[in-house]
């Protein structure tokens, strides 16, 4: 997790997404990858990143292949 003093940050922009516990109460990708083997020179590393809203909008525009967007009509 993106934290400095118990705050979530994003590693795009730096900008403050939220306290830490108060997840639940803000919209933002979070990213864990574990690195197998057969990575370039990642392998045995874990990668955590926190991406706020608006740089998961940037983000998703410089893709080649738009990522797939379905519906969801109850959200917990």
């Amino acid at each position: 997790m993106s934290k400095k003093s118990n705050v979530i940050y994003c590693n795009c922009c730096g900008r403050k997404i939220c306290a830490a516990g108060e997840e639940d109460k803000s919209s933002f990708l979070s990213i864990r990858k574990l690195w197998g083997y057969f990575s370039d020179q990642k392998d045995g590393s874990v990668h955590s990143m926190e991406i706020c809203e608006p740089c998961y909008d940037r983000l998703i525009q410089s893709f080649a292949i738009a990522p797939e967007i379905e519906p969801v009509t109850e959200l917990l």
